[in-house]
Parts: structure tokens; C-alpha cells; sequence
């Protein structure tokens, strides 16, 4: 029933992103989704990676078919598009139909073919794959409705905010600007492949689903996925598009000054200014960073490889969302503190609520609701006294990192001790 319940929220939620896209005249996350089991879908990588959160469930058996399978279907696609003299790559990736066909396929077995917890566990595992790629559409619906119903951005607010920091965006943009087309390659790769990450940390936490027949209670998909739910309200109340659009040559006309990344914008009186209605306001808090962090924060348990990798995705997104100009480094500290206090609700809800759960939320949003207050009312008092303000900034982000590291630390179990045999008596001598 929770899981019906679950499906029935989501479904809801979707056509109501749906509703609101068609009514700027544009296709929402359903139209989509539906549109890409034909067309070159725009999310091919994505779609692989959610087809491989779907096997999760199936046999090897049933994994190498499925595999087989989607890559048959990409092919005819492939050479039903070349023979009919379509745009391999027009409208998106060439291959990726084949992978939502096999997700698609399972659920139509598991409905005809499953019964019982077969049927539920086979079900859960196309969820699972198909929330993935919902969220990502949803997502993009969201940064729509963004840039359609909030005319004014506060950047000005956010960059004043950020001479506290040192101006971080404007920093690391010239240290990748000097890095040239190499290090902008990478950077772009690792920024533009965060889901990817994701799917291979999770596929790690899944990897005896197939074995047990049951999900974890907790796993990496559910916070990306509620951090994608979350985030964009944010988005709403706290409108911002970043330094390369307010204060670069991206903005256009829009710009306040072309400045990002060798002249940090002076210190003024911060107003609300106009932008276009194309940029999505999507700044506030950093969700890369957001789910970046996600990540580094599950690897922990996993081998050498996927903590170093988990590590290395955070740092490179980090310096990628600072050097491209997407953030201000006052988005990067309220994404962090926004991901672990998602991370510790979710954790307090599986395991029950008790005191250091409600605490550590509490805390949490207490300083993420002070964190964007202060941006909004005191950026000019932050900017004017960088020495106090930045220090501050860092340790009420660092008091959450404690928070969390020392709370769920506490709500590990206990591994028992091993019991020490007992002493042998010696030789010849009565006990």
C-alpha cells in the first residue's frame, strides 16, 4: 500500500508539472518521457544507467537478455533512422530508445507473468529506474516554470553576499579559464555526468537485491531523488541565475555588467534586477553540490575505488560549478547543509524518529532557513566585514557537518565483541 500510495503521488505530481509546462505552450516530463521510446532521447546515458538500476532485480540470467535486448532495439532504431535519412543525433543521443523499451518490458512481465513479491520486487526495481528518469524530466520542467514565473533574479544579493568568501566563482573561473580546452572538457564531463555517478554508487548499495529479494531501507536514489523534489521550490523563493548569466557575457542584454570572471562586481546596494524568461533560476542552493555531496556521503562505506571516486566527483563538481560561473560560492555552502539535512531526515525516518534525529533536522534547517535569510538582509554588512562574515558562514556549514558525521555515527549498530576464549589450564596442574 505505501508503495501505491507512493506511485500515486508521483503520477499526480507529473501531471500536474505537465499541466503547468503545456501552459506556456511547451511539452512537460510525461510528453517527454513517452516521446523518447521513438525519437533519439536527449538522455541516453541516463537512460542506460536507469535500465541498470532496474536489473537490480533480475537474475544475471535475465540481465545479459535484457542488455542484449536493448541494444538489439537501438540498432534497428539506429538503422531505421539512417534509412530514412533522419539526423542520427537531431534532437539528442543516438542510442537510449532500447534501454526505456527493456524498463517498459518488465513492467508489462511483471504485471502478466509475476505474482506476489516476484511481481511487487520486479515492480519496485522499473520504478526505481523509471523515478530516475522522471526526476531528471521533472527537473527540467521545474527550471522552466522558474525562469517563466520569476521575472526578477536577486544576483545581486548572492554576489555581494560572496565577497565575504573571497569571491570564490571568480577565483576558480580564472583558474579554469587557464587550464584551457582540456580541463574545461573534463570539468564539463564530470559536471554533465553527476546521474551517472550516482547510478554506479547505488548500483553498489543494490548489488544483493537480486540475492535477498528486498531493497535496502535506505540507499543513494531516494535522496537524489527527494533533493530534485525539494530543491527547486527553493528555486521559487530564492530566484537566482549565477555570475556567467548576471555578470558575464552569457546574460546578454540581461547582464548587470559583463565581469565574471576578472572584475569582481563592486560593493553597492543590492536590488532585485530583470531577466529574460529562458534562463532557469536555479542557483539556490547548489543541487549539483547538493547531490555531489550525496554521493561523496554514500561512498564512505564502499571499497578504496568508490570512496576515492566519490571524493574526486565531489571535489570536481565543486570546482566545475565555481569555475563555469553556474554558482556563487554562497550556493555551494547552502547545498551542502540543504543535502544533509535531507540526508538525516531520511536516515531518522527509517530508523524512527528519536531525540538526536528531530535535533540534527532542526539544526539543520535552522541554519539553511539563516543561511538564506542572511544573503537576502545583511549581504552588505557580510561584504563589508568579510573577516568576521566568512568564518561564520564556514562554521555554521561545518556545524551541520559535525552534527551529522557524530549523530548517524551514533546510530550505527554496535558490532558485539568477539568472545576471548578461555585460558586452557597447563599440563599437570588441576583446575
Amino acid at each position: 500500500m505505501l508503495w501505491a500510495a507512493a506511485g500515486v503521488v508521483t503520477l499526480a505530481f507529473l501531471v500536474v508539472l505537465e499541466i503547468a509546462a503545456r501552459h506556456y505552450g511547451l511539452p512537460g516530463p510525461i510528453t517527454y518521457q513517452v516521446r523518447e521510446l521513438v525519437f533519439p532521447p536527449k538522455s541516453g546515458f541516463l537512460l542506460y544507467a536507469s535500465m541498470a538500476l532496474t536489473m537490480v532485480v533480475l537474475t544475471w540470467r535475465e540481465r545479459f537478455i535484457a542488455i542484449g535486448v536493448a541494444i538489439g532495439v537501438d540498432i534497428v532504431f539506429l538503422l531505421a533512422r539512417w534509412a530514412a535519412g533522419a539526423d542520427l543525433t537531431e534532437d539528442g543521443h543516438p542510442f537510449g530508445n532500447g534501454a526505456l523499451w527493456v524498463i517498459v518490458g518488465c513492467a508489462v512481465i511483471a504485471v502478466t507473468r509475476r505474482t506476489g513479491r516476484e511481481r511487487l520486487l520486479l515492480l519496485k526495481g522499473v520504478g526505481l529506474g523509471l523515478l530516475l528518469v522522471a526526476g531528471r524530466k521533472t527537473g527540467d520542467t521545474w527550471l522552466l516554470i522558474t525562469s517563466k514565473t520569476r521575472p526578477t533574479v536577486l544576483d545581486p544579493y548572492v554576489a555581494t553576499a560572496d565577497h565575504a568568501l573571497g569571491d570564490p566563482s571568480w577565483v576558480v573561473g580564472r583558474i579554469v579559464r587557464a587550464t584551457g580546452t582540456v580541463g574545461t572538457h573534463a570539468l564539463d564531463y564530470v559536471y554533465a555526468q553527476l546521474a551517472v555517478a550516482a547510478v554506479v554508487v547505488a548500483l553498489y548499495q543494490l548489488r544483493d537485491v537480486a540475492a535477498e529479494r528486498r531493497f535496502p531501507r535506505h540507499h543513494l536514489v531516494r535522496t537524489f531523488l527527494v533533493i530534485g523534489l525539494v530543491g527547486p521550490a527553493i528555486y521559487m523563493i530564492f530566484p537566482v541565475v549565477g555570475p556567467v548569466f548576471a555578470y558575464g557575457a552569457d546574460g546578454g542584454q540581461w547582464a548587470v555588467a559583463h565581469l565574471w570572471p576578472d572584475t569582481v562586481p563592486p560593493i553597492g546596494t543590492p536590488h532585485p534586477v530583470p531577466f529574460d524568461e529562458i534562463t532557469p533560476r536555479n542557483c539556490m542552493p547548489s543541487l549539483h553540490t547538493a547531490w555531489a555531496t550525496a554521493i561523496f556521503v554514500h561512498s564512505r562505506k564502499g571499497p578504496r575505488f568508490l570512496r576515492y571516486a566519490g571524493t574526486f566527483w565531489l571535489v570536481a563538481t565543486l570546482t566545475a560549478t565555481l569555475g563555469f560561473g553556474y554558482h556563487y560560492g554562497a550556493d555551494l555552502v547552502a547545498g551542502v547543509v540543504f543535502t544533509l539535512t535531507i540526508e538525516a531526515a531520511l536516515r531518522a525516518l527509517d530508523r524512527g524518529w528519536d531525540r538526536s534525529g528531530i535535533q540534527l533536522v532542526a539544526h539543520g534547517t535552522a541554519v539553511f532557513a539563516a543561511l538564506l535569510l542572511s544573503y537576502r538582509y545583511l549581504p552588505v554588512e557580510m561584504a563589508a566585514r568579510p573577516w568576521l562574515f566568512g568564518p561564520v558562514l564556514i562554521l555554521a556549514m561545518l556545524s551541520v557537518v559535525h552534527g551529522f558525521v557524530r549523530t548517524t555515527a551514533l546510530w550505527e549498530p554496535k558490532t558485539p565483541p568477539a568472545p576471548q576464549p578461555e585460558p586452557q589450564p597447563e599440563l599437570g596442574v588441576v583446575p
